[in-house]
């Protein structure tokens, strides 16, 4: 028994020491725990500190590469020149149509309303990168198993277009969200959507929502309707495919989407939604192309006024599209008519109204092939449409329509020039020898009164070129280009006042300092009242029943005169209607002869065809026979 019972207490003493190095292992278990999860904190913080390090290195460099953001509102390597048309059209420039700055609160509510229904609703709640639209953008993403949907907000996109370029990389990626943030803090809401508003791509070449609607509507943005705005916002998705002007069923389905859209951001109620859709919209038509020449001509005006400018401009020009696009559609019609005439031929046509202002300009047949501007750059001689000066000159001195003049073969000197055909007619009044251009009896007349009469006129007319000393004065052999010649037949339109020809009415910066505003002028007094009327009843005469009878224009009373030069090398039509002065040359660049080609013919054409649709359609009494007599 003894020994059974110390057998049991040895058994309890060997049960005890076990468990208590049990409770010793344990506690130094738990220390090495604690040693090893003390060790992986630490080393997941030396982690997170090189990771931070490694993106903070990162962001770095990546925004060591930003652009320089210093000329955020400016477009291009060097300062963006808008130009506007009177109306306020924006113009070409460079091929593409940049609209002139409009601020957010010219624009009706629902422009933009429109496009943040479809591209950012969120924009005026985020900090510049909207995280949700990211993820639902990923997940939309992972689902279609390619990228069908984007998460960009509308800053983001502001940075891509206006400061990176459109490469699909991450760090592009990482410097359009830097961009973004900065330009969150840096300006409000309503400026960034403003910027993004005038520089987003809307397709057929209209950068800005101003742009645009004068590309697709023909109207400013200011006068957008909801179903219009509903329809460039759509624009954005697919700019060439949805516009309107190539795909009109398309960019109509697409306008409806975003109305609907609109209704369910709030920005639209349903009926309100549904009277725009029921409003028709009008495409504009795409014929006007913007007029190249024009263009050239105000640009190469600016640089030469402030080719040193640092700054972004914006200038009104003198151009009116309605008048430009009547000289254009008169021009290939005048063209068409004279037919093989002139298929070699060149041509040019300025419009100038009666204070001098170039309303429009064609400076050659097609711009895409030459860019040489005829209109202003080319120098030709004027032959008889120089005329008119040596009729203004004997007026000043007491002659008018009734007086007489020999048309009969003259010498002068060792000269003796002919008419056209060497046909005479004898003793003709001076209204006559106008109408027929017939060269000796206004030779007669100029030798009368003196060449430098004649001389004296034309310059004060605004005649600035060469002025031949000897007797061919009077036949126009001194050259001119079509808008000079334009500048001195302006004193027969407004009365009798010289005008300088001009395209700007007004620059301006884009930050608001008007470099340039144009005070309406008229120069010095060319001719008397009366000597002005004499001459434009003579002119008048050319038109209804002399050499110019082609470039009659339907209810208005034009005057105007025709010339060509020897060996028909130059044609010319020049003259004015209802306040508007128009010169149309023909003729080769190479100075060949066109023979068979004179003013009367394609140049009268061209002029008459072009004048008639710039002018309002009215009638007004033919002259009667017997008032023809008495001018004759």
């Amino acid at each position: 028994m003894a020994t059974r019972a110390k057998k049991r207490k040895t058994a309890r003493k060997s049960s005890r020491k076990p468990a208590a190095r049990r409770r010793k292992t344990t506690r130094k278990g738990k220390q090495r725990s604690v040693g090893r999860y003390a060790g992986y904190v630490a080393d997941a913080g030396v982690f997170c500190i090189t990771a931070f390090i490694g993106l903070a290195l990162g962001f770095a460099l990546i925004a060591r590469d930003l652009p320089d953001t210093s000329a955020l509102w400016r477009r291009g390597d060097g300062p963006k020149i808008t130009l506007l048309a009177a109306d306020g059209a924006p113009l070409s420039v460079y091929g593409a149509s940049m609209g002139a700055p409009v601020r957010l609160a010219d624009l009706p509510p629902h422009a933009p309303n429109a496009i943040l229904a479809v591209e950012d609703r969120n924009f005026y709640h985020h900090f510049g990168v909207n995280p949700v639209s990211i993820l639902r953008a990923a997940i939309v993403n992972a689902r279609r198993g390619g990228v069908v949907q984007g998460g960009s907000t509308i800053t983001q996109q502001l940075a891509k277009n206006v400061f990176l370029k459109p490469d699909r990389t991450m760090k592009r990626k990482m410097q359009e969200f830097l961009l973004a943030l900065w330009l969150e803090r840096k300006f409000t809401k309503d400026e960034i959507l403003t910027l993004y508003l005038n520089r987003v791509y809307f397709g057929a070449g209209a950068y800005g929502i101003d742009a645009a609607s004068y590309r697709y509507f023909g109207k400013s943005a200011r006068f957008l309707t909801v179903g219009e705005a509903a329809v460039l916002a759509g624009l954005l998705k697919a700019p060439s495919r949805l516009a309107p002007t190539n795909n009109p069923s398309d960019a109509g389905r697409r306008g409806r989407l975003v109305i609907e859209q609109m209704i369910d951001a709030g920005f639209l109620t349903r009926d309100e939604a549904e009277i725009a859709i029921a409003q028709p919209i009008q495409i504009a038509s795409g014929r006007f192309a913007a007029a190249p020449y024009f263009v050239d001509f105000v640009l190469a005006e600016t640089r030469r006024r402030y080719g040193g400018y640092d700054a972004d401009l914006i200038i009104r020009t003198t151009f009116d599209r309605r008048v430009q696009t009547a000289a254009e559609a008169g021009f290939d019609a005048g063209l068409a008519r004279a037919g093989g005439e002139i298929v070699e031929a060149q041509a040019a046509l300025v419009v100038l109204d009666s204070g001098g202002a170039v309303r429009a300009m064609i400076g050659g047949r097609d711009y895409a092939a030459s860019q040489f501007n005829r209109a202003a750059q080319a120098r030709r001689q004027p032959g008889s449409a120089f005329k008119p000066f040596v009729y203004l000159a004997a007026a000043e001195v007491g002659a008018d329509a009734r007086t007489r003049a020999e048309d009969a073969p003259i010498r002068i000197g060792s000269w003796a020039p002919d008419n056209y055909k060497s046909k005479y007619y004898g003793d003709v009044s001076h209204a006559e020898a106008m109408a027929l251009s017939l060269n000796a009896a206004t030779l007669r007349i100029q030798e009368r009164v003196g060449r430098a009469a004649v001389r004296r006129v034309a310059r004060k007319a605004g005649w600035t070129a060469d002025l031949t000393q000897g007797p061919s004065l009077g036949l126009g052999v001194d050259a001119v280009s079509p808008l000079m010649l334009a500048r001195v037949y302006a004193p027969f339109a407004n009365g009798g006042f010289r005008v300088a020809p001009y395209s700007i009415e007004e620059i301006v910066s884009t930050d608001g300092d008007v470099l340039y505003r144009r005070t309406p002028v008229f120069e010095e007094e060319v001719a008397s009242a009366a000597a002005i009327a004499s001459v434009n009843a003579m002119m008048e005469g050319v038109v209804a029943w002399g050499t110019g009878k082609a470039a009659t224009v339907p209810g208005y009373r034009a005057a105007g005169k025709t010339g060509t030069t020897q060996n028909h090398r130059d044609a010319w039509f020049v003259g004015h209607a209802a306040g508007l002065v128009c010169a149309v040359w023909v003729g080769r660049d190479d100075n060949a002869p066109l023979p068979g080609t004179t003013g009367g013919g394609a140049p009268a054409m061209i002029w008459g065809e072009a004048m008639a649709r710039a002018l309002p359609p009215r009638y007004v009494a033919p002259l009667q026979p017997e008032a023809l007599e008495d001018a004759g």
